[in-house]
């Protein structure tokens, strides 16, 4: 007994022999330790039997006010549960980390879904460590906040040289685990963080020569933005509406819609929009007050900037990916569901973005990223545009967000890039599987009704196989299902539809709605 005690002790000895966060001296580490990620992505990442571990960690390091007020937030970090799909590669190994436990059931069925590889073998390789732990904070200082933990994954990691940290967004806290940890990030180095923002991305449109709408950034108080109103509606006196924007919003949540009272654009313009403000402007976010509103704003800064109007507009996204070296390669592009009264509120993807004008909308997002690409950005990001139709037929592209980080895009795409082997053509817009067949996808965050609130995940799968909803892999079409952890207390879940075409796989979306409908009569 006391040899075994000795032996854990020496075990779990905690090393307190870091830099402090954010420090010189953290910086340096970080340097040093992210030079030996070019070698990994140029060496490891193409060969599939390259041994490698991949330490996933979901952590939605965002306004912990903003995100608190999102339905089942703890469960997001589901959705990068995808990269399980990394174990097809027989050499991989991955770390999990989640505030709360993932059940046994959801890990089953993505382990299920990988082609050529049993579930066992495959759970050789994985595993999935939890901080017990279902507070706001975020789950990155969770686990700062436990050194045993970190020790543990540390002990997990055979070979430095071939493991990175994927995360789903990049702040000093990740920054500091990577140190702590000794393996380098694949994302941009949140010093850069001010080029993701609202502010900082305007800027970059304005520098790639892209379309971007009338606005302004960098503002920071209640007086800056009735500023920034009167002179958008000097400008333009028909203009109907403005948004503000919390430069780290997201997902909608950071945004408001200023309505323009009828007031005559004259002197008293600044005074009348002061006066009017708290009646004219309304929150995206229902649960976001105006006072927590301009709280954020103060402390993020923000941007107001016109709402683009259309009879006839999208909002597509493009995603990219930057490498070590420097490298562009679009991704996906991507037209996104906006909901809520003004729709501003992200809800879903179709993939791929329209053909009328998904090429040229990757042209616009290459040069974008390409600019950030200089500026340093590194890994999985995306673009968010307005496209309205001209009177001529043809589309305006303009560019309104830069989210460095993975987003509502990456998780669903990634899915159909794991589970088919195959590639989007930026060139032609259109995604091909390894054996030339084309795909498209119809997925969605936010399936949610209070009558679906007590189905398990089990009741979920068991609903799935009878009425044969289930990804077939032959086929390479079904229906994907993510959040799942949510859908007993929430009566929330995710939904990616793959089809061999665009509406086979709306179909499939729509079949799965109206079996929940009825199961949960």
């Amino acid at each position: 007994m006391t040899t075994n005690a000795a032996s854990l002790r020496k075990t779990f000895t905690i090393s307190n022999d870091h830099p402090a966060p954010g420090s010189v001296e953290e910086r340096t580490a970080f340097a040093n330790i992210q030079q030996g990620f070019g070698r990994q992505f140029e060496k490891i990442f193409p060969d599939k039997l390259a041994p490698r571990t991949v330490v996933a960690l979901p952590s939605l390091s965002l306004d912990q006010d903003i995100l608190s007020k999102i339905k089942g937030a703890v469960h997001y970090e589901e959705r990068m549960l995808c990269l399980l799909m990394l174990l097809r590669m027989p050499l991989t190994k991955i770390i999990y980390i989640t505030s709360i436990p993932v059940t046994d059931s959801i890990v089953d069925y993505y382990l299920h879904l990988l082609p050529g590889i049993t579930g066992q073998q495959a759970r050789q390789r994985l595993t999935m460590l939890s901080c017990y732990d279902a507070s706001v904070k975020s789950l990155t200082q969770k686990i700062l906040d436990r050194p045993r933990l970190v020790e543990r994954i540390k002990q997990l990691i055979t070979d430095p040289d071939s493991t990175h940290l994927t995360c789903y967004n990049i702040t000093p806290l990740e920054k500091t685990l990577a140190v702590q940890l000794g393996i380098p990030l694949f994302g941009t180095d949140p010093d850069k963080f001010y080029e993701g923002s609202k502010s900082g991305g305007r800027k970059t449109f304005r520098s790639s020569g892209v379309n971007l709408p009338e606005g302004f950034e960098d503002l920071t108080t209640k007086e800056d933005i009735v500023k920034a109103l009167a002179a958008l509606k000097r400008k333009d006196p028909a203009l109907r509406k403005a948004v503000v924007k919390m430069n780290d919003g997201f997902s909608g949540d950071g945004n408001a819609i200023y309505k323009y009272p009828a007031v005559a654009v004259d002197d008293r313009l600044e005074k009348n929009i002061s006066e009017t403000l708290s009646q004219q402007l309304k929150t995206v976010a229902k649960d976001v007050s105006q006072e927590l509103f301009f709280e954020k704003f103060r402390e993020m800064g923000g941007i107001v900037e016109i709402f683009l109007e259309g009879d006839i507009k999208m909002s597509p996204s493009v995603q990219c990916l930057i490498s070590p070296a420097g490298k562009v390669d679009i991704v996906s592009t991507h037209d996104q569901l906006l909901g809520g009264d003004d729709g501003q509120v992200f809800i879903g993807a179709i993939f791929p973005a329209d053909e009328a004008y998904s090429v040229p909308l990757a042209t616009e997002g290459r040069k974008i990223a390409e600019a950030l690409a200089a500026k340093g950005a590194l890994g999985r990001f995306a673009i968010d545009f307005i496209s309205v139709k001209q009177e001529d037929g043809s589309w305006k592209h303009y560019a309104i967000e830069i989210n460095l980080r993975k987003g509502g895009t990456t998780h669903p795409f990634l899915m159909l890039q794991f589970l088919t082997d195959g590639k989007y053509h930026a060139d032609t817009g259109q995604y091909l599987t390894a054996s030339g067949n084309k795909r498209f996808y119809f997925a969605s965050d936010n399936v949610s009704h209070e009558k679906y609130k007590g189905l398990t995940p089990q009741d979920l799968m068991d609903i799935a196989m009878f009425h044969e909803l289930m990804y077939n892999g032959a086929a390479q079409q079904g229906v994907m299902f993510h959040l799942v952890g949510a859908l007993s207390e929430h009566g929330k879940l995710g939904l990616v539809c793959i089809g061999d075409t665009p509406e086979k796989a709306k179909e499939y979306y729509d079949k799965t709605i109206r079996i929940l409908d009825h199961e949960c009569n």
